[in-house]
């Protein structure tokens, strides 16, 4: 009997991968594009023997419904979209592919920083509206000799540092709960990082602990000179108080690739800034970044129909 994978987001040119992978295992792949809409979720996991998502939730409510699905694997890395509990009581696999994309998304957070340290951005209006010779009207500073802060310091991250430290940065400080050796880097508490580093990038999962890490009273501790870097989750910054601090020229400025709610709002609050530099949520992206993810996904699937756990397994209960 042919078993059937079911994608619930669109976003990728062709599916092709996926049937490729999968063909060995009789396996038909269907695009039921959600919306990140959970009630068309719902409908659509139905019958699945596996779900590939990107943005959708996959909830409680959805995993209710499955009557036959084995895995529901993340192209991605986040997986706050998906209940792991209720699919660990249905006993189905979820998983993610976290070892993707580490160059694509350390290179936006480089882009993000130096844009806003060279304040790139504001430039390029200012050259287009006839502007020339004002580089002292807003001061810049050199990225060699700084301090980095890493919030999270899983593959991403430390692509970014690699990165960072042939650009001349002097000390690297990290935070992150799992991690006690960093290898040349400097193991400290969150509120040192936000206190003596002049780059803060994030680079932590989105959990229950990390929502709003970096909040009023961090944002605070920050010094008038440091930039932000989010290219994680958005939800890890407070982003009401990260404005504020913006607005009131606290720290010199932050680049954005992702957002408390998205896509953001028409009108939203950080488009009236000229501090911040914001992109939409690519950092993720490259060409060669979505074949290797497609791929990796699929075979997630192919591994748990041919009666194997995933590789990257998540909710384990054994």
């Amino acid at each position: 009997m042919t078993r059937l994978v079911v994608v619930v987001d669109s976003g990728y040119d062709s599916y092709d991968i996926e049937r490729r992978i999968l063909a060995p295992f009789d396996v038909e792949v269907v695009l039921r594009a959600c919306d990140r809409d959970e009630a068309k979720v719902i409908e659509a996991v139905r019958d699945a023997d596996a779900v590939l998502v990107r943005e959708s939730p996959v909830t409680a409510r959805a995993v209710a419904v499955m009557t036959q699905c084995k895995a529901i694997v993340r192209y991605g890395i986040g997986v706050d979209n998906i209940d792991q509990r209720a699919a660990r009581e249905r006993r189905i696999y979820v998983a993610n592919v976290p070892d993707y994309g580490a160059e694509e998304v350390s290179d936006q957070a480089i882009a993000l920083l130096l844009a806003v340290v060279r304040r790139v951005a504001a430039r390029d209006r200012a050259v287009r509206a006839g502007a020339w010779n004002i580089s002292r009207n807003e001061k810049m500073y050199r990225v060699a000799g700084r301090t980095l802060g890493l919030v999270g310091y899983g593959r991403i991250a430390r692509t970014f540092e690699r990165k960072m430290r042939g650009m001349g940065v002097e000390r690297v400080l990290v935070y992150d709960p799992f991690v006690r050796d960093a290898s040349g880097a400097e193991v400290v508490d969150l509120d040192t990082l936000c206190r003596e580093a002049d780059y803060v990038s994030i680079h932590a999962p989105l959990t229950p602990e990390t929502h709003h890490l970096i909040d009023a009273g961090r944002l605070g501790l920050m010094k008038p000179t440091a930039v932000l870097v989010n290219t994680a989750r958005g939800p890890l910054i407070d982003e009401a108080a990260l404005i504020e601090a913006l607005r009131e020229r606290r720290i010199f400025g932050a680049g954005i690739d992702v957002y408390e709610s998205e896509p953001p709002r028409p009108g939203h609050p950080l488009f009236l800034l000229d501090n911040v530099v914001l992109s939409d949520h690519n950092g993720w992206y490259s060409e060669e970044s979505v074949a290797e993810l497609q791929t990796k996904a699929a075979e997630e699937v192919a591994r748990v129909l041919r009666g194997d756990p995933p590789k990257h397994w998540l909710n384990r209960w054994a």
